[in-house]
């Protein structure tokens, strides 16, 4: 018996591959159909819409229910009807009692992937990177693709190509859209639609602290929150940090960036084993991030998009760990000459960590939570990264109901 293996890269490039001969079967069959129809018809026939969804909202993780639900409840407020599609079935959607929003568990991997690439729908919005590049792709009857960030920082730390087949993006302020116009330059792309609406779930968490008491430390509590990739804190400096850390006292929660738990399972596994038995160091995995956000004192952290949900939320500083060379090679950034606006705004949110504070981490972290010029500037950058605050939800379906009009416009045409 001959046993074939196909690695994880290959496989997905071979289900990409038929994805796309389907795809390409699926829509010449469907254009011959409607063809017979004309024809048969004596040239009156109109197009169908069929199963045509007016508005479909994608996510691929249970984790961005705080982009979306802002989103549902003002569509659910309107009478809009939305169908939800989740790759996750856990998904708080599938048991929130809307009306109007229709949530399905599309299933994961591929099965979801092959669920998208024939969808049929005048608007599609979505906060995952990548349409176009890999699995998912673009279906020919769906009119427009609308991503919404999950991050008020820079878009150009997703993954490369994240963004070049959408058809619009909605910026959570207008900085963000400096670099997508440059990218598009340099790849030949056509400009999509730039519209800022804010950052929905940054207004969602802003309502949450308003009705949500501060918690009370009984001693300071620093939250270690990395990004993940060979660039991330934990990655660089692990244990020379977090030794220190956990042998200074404070009360030091460590939450790795979701991806985290599959790409460096194996750093995770060594670090959880080393600081087993410290009574005064915990991990977080929460799928919702608020209340150890709300507990934290200080966060340590490095370029993780959790900077400005903690900064511009809670007002609260940090201390950044930046690398003494960025690894720009896997992001969208390394085709940009200049520095990410994170990098330039960060000593306006908190203070630098270099290796020659290690020693010292406790006493720099209860001067970085006192700091009175941090908070100062923590407003100034407020403004640059969140706008329309309180108001992104409404933006965005004013933004999904206006365009969804303008496809029946040009169709009509």
């Amino acid at each position: 018996m001959v046993f074939l293996y196909i690695d994880p890269g290959t496989g997905s490039m071979l289900f990409s591959l038929l994805i796309g001969l389907a795809a390409a079967l699926v829509f010449s069959v469907r254009a011959l159909s409607v063809k017979l129809k004309f024809i048969l018809t004596g040239g009156r026939a109109k197009k169908d819409r069929g199963d045509r969804i007016p508005f479909v909202i994608y996510s691929d993780h249970k984790r961005y229910w705080n982009v979306f639900k802002p989103v549902c409840d003002e569509a659910e407020r309107r009478g809009v009807d939305v169908t939800y599609y989740t790759q996750s079935p856990d998904d708080p959607v599938l048991s929130a009692p809307y009306e109007h929003v229709r949530a399905e568990f599309i299933g994961e991997g591929n099965r979801g992937f092959a669920r998208l690439n024939f969808l049929k729908a005048d608007i599609v919005l979505s906060t995952t990177p990548g349409l176009g590049v890999l699995q998912w792709k673009r279906s020919r009857d769906v009119g427009c693709y609308v991503h919404i960030p999950h991050l008020a920082g820079d878009l150009t730390t997703y993954r490369m190509f994240a963004l070049d087949h959408y058809d619009a993006v909605l910026l959570t302020g207008d900085y963000q859209g400096k670099d997508v116009r440059a990218l598009e330059k340099l790849r030949s792309l056509p400009q999509k639609e730039l519209v800022t609406v804010g950052c929905t779930f940054l207004d969602g968490m802003r309502v949450r602290l308003a009705a949500s008491p501060r918690p009370h430390n009984e001693r300071t509590c620093v939250l270690v929150a990395p990004s993940w990739g060979r660039s991330g804190i934990l990655s660089i400096y692990g244990r020379k940090l977090l030794d220190p850390l956990a042998a200074s006292g404070l009360d030091v929660v460590i939450r790795p960036h979701p991806q985290s738990l599959t790409a460096e399972k194996d750093l995770l596994d060594e670090l959880t084993a080393a600081y087993r038995d410290c009574p005064n160091v915990s991990w977080n995995y929460d799928n919702d991030n608020f209340d150890i956000l709300n507990k934290a004192d200080v966060m340590i952290t490095d370029f993780s998009g959790v900077i400005f949900d903690y900064t511009l939320v809670f007002g609260k500083p940090v201390i950044y760990a930046k690398p003494a060379v960025f690894n720009k090679d896997p992001y969208d950034a390394w085709w940009l000459d200049h520095e990410l606006w994170t990098f330039g705004v960060l000593p306006r949110l908190g203070v630098e960590l270099d290796e020659q504070d290690f020693p010292h981490i406790g006493e720099l972290v209860t001067r970085t939570a006192e700091s009175p010029v941090l908070r100062d500037g923590i407003d100034g950058v407020r403004q640059e990264a969140w706008a329309n605050v309180g108001g992104a939800a409404s933006a965005v379906v004013d933004y999904m109901q206006a365009k969804a009009e303008s496809l029946h416009l040009q169709k009509a045409g």
